[in-house]
């Protein structure tokens, strides 16, 4: 087994886990869970804004879903070529976080939003992580 089907098989187990506490603990504050989110428990006290904000958190859960069914599949069935464009369009959607959420949730630690405080730098170097070790996997 290459060292870049290894990888996209842990990057799998991790986005598994995700996927499982959006659906079923999404107020949890593992596994990159909405809890760290202050806004989870406040959103409680209006129906209807918690009733949109499940709906987006289970948004993001299906659409994890589908790029974890597609990885499995490509690890199956696809050519180490394909498995290599693969690798890079998942750093360049990896990368992504760093343009739109990083500095949204960047903001809202620094204003106390966030709970534990620095989740923030935490997450930031953990998705730095993801693309560094993608970035070495298709370059062996």
């Amino acid at each position: 087994m290459s060292f870049l089907k290894i990888v996209i098989i842990g990057f799998l187990v991790l986005e598994t886990t995700n996927v499982v506490t959006l659906y079923f603990f999404p107020g949890s504050k593992y596994a990159n869970g909405v809890g760290i989110f202050n806004a989870w428990e406040k959103s409680k006290s209006d129906p209807e804004i918690h009733n949109f904000v499940k709906y987006l958190v289970n948004w993001v859960a299906g659409t994890k879903l589908i790029f974890i069914l597609l990885l499995i599949v490509i690890i199956y069935a696809a050519d180490a070529q394909t498995q290599t464009f693969t690798a890079i369009a998942l750093v360049i959607s990896i990368a992504s976080f760093f343009w739109r959420l990083f500095p949204l949730i960047r903001k809202m630690d620094a204003e106390g939003q966030i709970t534990p405080k620095n989740y923030s730098t935490v997450l930031g170097w953990m998705i730095l992580v993801f693309i560094l070790v993608f970035l070495v996997a298709i370059f062996i």
